[in-house]
């Protein structure tokens, strides 16, 4: 049997902080001087788009609060959405209306200026079961006095009227659309499941969107006033499409994945949306589809009026380590070899940052592939080399050695220096193996989906996380080659992953334990999930459903025969030929045993890299555990989730860290100037707006994460009338 290690989280920080802690005044610290004021202060200003922008910079033009006011900066209001999940809603704030999306998918809209609820929009009152977890925004679009709210839940789109939340009628079937219609996959009657956890973006009147599925990953235009399709573009190229003849014959047919989930960027001017994509289904298993298999793992540019493909570039070659790319692209403007160049920065998992011509697709700095170890597994077969940029250098380390082993305390030092002779690390691209080994950077990065900030001037900003995982395969027969049953197999290839092969989840990391599942929910509510998705969770709707219907059994106890799952008379044999022989043992992540990060510190950095001249200008620790500050240890950085906002007042906010607490850096020196506490974790990329004269900024609260407490309140912070 196989112990799938679990996070073990430290209990004194599993506890909340009291209400009189979290909003008491916020704690200042030394404040520059000589920050800039802002020239002209308009009255209303929004945040109009998902990460500020359809360029996804997270930069306001803003600058009310600056460097010599920031430490005056407090709770303006908040707002209880009642939801206890991860909240990682980045809002929307248009005409003195802030629209956000809650934990469970409902869509709130709120006085910008006081936190007043005006509307509510639940999705479960029209179809239930549509409250999927982790939508992470929402998409505006007017037309004269027609004002609309896009959003999904499970596998529908809906249109809703910004001023009073009711669905509009006349988009798709009385307000929403089914977001895998009209998507061609084989040897299946029903349409795809896709969930949407980050949002598309607006092109004239078009609405492009991406998602999570299990069926072939597609991006689609939608038209905004009815809800027709328009255009799609296949990501797992079909017979005659570019790309095609990197993958097998048949791949298109049988290959899940390479889907977009962590959101697009729009060149509106040029009309060009750059889209990054994530591996190809099963992402740990490779053996039915080698080849280098694009589109997965790169970023391509469409054309938007089309889906025309202008170019793409693959930032990682036939991915067998879930090396999605995690956020999405940064359009902004550079001055290189004395050109100005208009450039579209792509972050990656592995702390890597890649930088190209948005026109042309040429990289700013040469792209060199480098080897990598090979597998050893019969049937697989490793790409030989991966892709690694000249510039900027990597924001993470790319080796766990000797000298990365813990130094917070004398047995955290023995421990991780043991398991580290033991196991062996080979980088970010170890080769499949049935031995474990450590993966670092991990799997959740590096970069991470709260998206990166850039300036007028070139500086790009993000967020990074190194912390190590540990990998490996095993097999998915049992030791004396006898085929498990349909639904525990079943189970291991597409659940075990995230849940471990004991079923008892990894809480810490967000996955939570299946072995009381027949106590929490009905087998009708488990279906559902598996079929549609959930959060994080892709459906499985391309499953047959006799597959989906074993793992079900399996999981509550009441497995049949294999011949009870009869299809046309056929009975199944407990094992499809083309199911995989070997399956992913879990995401594991290494901690030591007071339960903190296996690894010499810094455990999180906010970085700011000049994408000029393609150096890091500072890099500084992100978050800190007041209980190691006391023993001396300077601040660690935290793992952390949620991207930085800058702003023309010469600031950086950002919230992200495992601490409950929200930060003010100085942008051009990295020094932290205010911090409050939050109610739960900032795992969401804050906003920034203006109303009546007044600059708020804005996050939400929901922790979740790193085994944090969650929660779901909007918190607003501005400068005292």
């Amino acid at each position: 049997m196989i112990t799938v290690h679990r996070a073990r989280v430290p209990r004194h920080r599993a506890l909340l902080f009291a209400a009189c802690v979290l909003f008491s005044s916020p704690v200042p610290v030394a404040a520059q001087a000589d920050a800039p004021q802002a020239s002209a202060r308009p009255v209303n200003q929004d945040w109009p788009a998902y990460l500020g922008g359809k360029d996804r910079t997270l930069y306001s033009t803003l600058g009310h609060i600056n460097k010599s006011n920031v430490t005056r900066l407090s709770v303006a209001w908040t707002y209880d959405t009642g939801d206890h999940a991860e909240f990682q809603a980045n809002s929307l704030v248009i005409k003195g209306v802030l629209y956000t999306a809650s934990p469970t998918r409902k869509v709130i809209a709120l006085d910008a200026a006081t936190g007043k609820e005006i509307w509510r929009f639940d999705p479960t009152m029209v179809r239930p079961g549509g409250d999927a977890k982790r939508q992470r925004g929402l998409v505006y679009w007017e037309s004269g006095d027609d004002r609309r709210i896009f959003t999904g839940a499970g596998p529908y789109l809906y249109a809703l009227n910004a001023k009073t939340g009711r669905l509009i009628p006349s988009f798709g079937q009385d307000g929403s659309i089914h977001l895998g219609a009209g998507i061609e996959v084989h040897d299946q009657e029903s349409p795809p499941s896709i969930l949407i956890n980050t949002p598309g973006v607006i092109y004239r009147d078009l609405y492009i969107v991406g998602g999570t599925t299990n069926a072939p990953g597609t991006i689609r235009a939608y038209d905004v006033r009815g809800g027709e399709l328009k255009w799609i573009f296949y990501m797992i190229p079909r017979p005659g499409e570019y790309g095609y003849h990197s993958w097998p014959p048949e791949a298109y047919k049988t290959t899940g994945g390479a889907s977009n989930w962590s959101g697009l960027a729009l060149d509106e001017k040029r009309g060009i949306v750059y889209v990054p994509t994530e591996t190809a289904g099963p992402d740990f298993w490779g053996g039915d589809r080698h080849g280098m298999n694009l589109f997965a793992n790169s970023l391509v540019a469409l054309e938007a009026n089309t889906g025309r493909r202008l170019w793409h570039q693959q930032l990682v070659h036939h991915d067998l380590l879930d090396k999605d790319l995690p956020t999405p692209p940064v359009l902004l403007t550079v001055n290189h070899n004395g050109h100005t160049i208009d450039a579209v920065a792509q972050g990656t998992k592995n702390g890597l940052l890649f930088v190209f011509d948005r026109v042309t697709g040429e990289p700013l700095w040469p792209i060199h592939g480098r080897p990598v170890p090979q597998t050893d597994l019969p049937g697989e077969q490793t790409w030989p080399t991966q892709p690694f940029p000249t510039k900027p250098p990597p924001l993470t380390r790319q080796l766990y050695t000797e000298d990365d082993v813990s130094n917070i305390s004398p047995e955290a030092a023995a421990m991780t220096s043991l398991r580290y002779k033991q196991v062996g690390s080979y980088g970010s691209f170890p080769a499949p193996s049935l031995k474990e080994t450590i993966i670092f950077p991990g799997f959740d990065g590096g970069m991470e989906w709260g998206g990166a900030a850039a300036d007028p001037d070139g500086i790009y900003y993000v967020n990074v996380n190194e912390i190590p995982w540990i990998y490996q395969m095993v097999a998915t027969r049992r030791a004396d080659g006898q085929p498990v049953s349909m639904g525990e197999r079943g189970y291991t290839i597409h659940c075990a992953y995230c849940h471990g092969l004991d079923r008892a989840g990894d809480p810490a990391a967000g996955f939570s334990s299946l072995l009381d599942i027949a106590e929490r929910s009905t087998e009708t509510d488990v279906s559902r999930v598996v079929e549609q998705g959930t959060g994080r969770m892709p459906g499985f709707g391309a499953l047959r459903e006799r597959q989906r219907r074993a793992i079900v059994d399996f999981l509550f106890g009441k497995e049949q025969a294999a011949a009870a799952y009869l299809e046309g008379g056929r009975a199944e044999r407990g094992v499809r030929r083309d199911e995989p022989p070997y399956s992913f043992a879990g995401f594991r992540r290494w901690f030591d045993d007071e339960g903190y990060p296996a690894i010499k510190p810094p455990w999180g950095t906010l970085n700011a890299v000049d994408l000029n001249t393609g150096k890091i200008k500072w890099k500084v620790p992100l978050g800190e555990y007041p209980e190691l500050t006391a023993r001396g240890i300077p601040p660690t950085g935290t793992e952390n989730y949620g991207g930085p906002v800058v702003t023309a007042g010469g600031l950086i906010f950002i919230g992200a860290s495992a601490d409950e607490t929200f930060r003010a850096f100085d942008r051009e020196t990295g020094r932290v100037l205010w911090q409050a506490k939050l109610p739960f974790s900032g795992n969401a990329t804050p906003a920034t707006y203006m109303v009546d004269g007044k600059q708020f900024v804005v996050i939400s609260a929901g922790g979740g994460k790193s085994g944090r407490p969650a929660g779901g309140i909007v918190v607003a912070f501005a400068l005292p009338d």
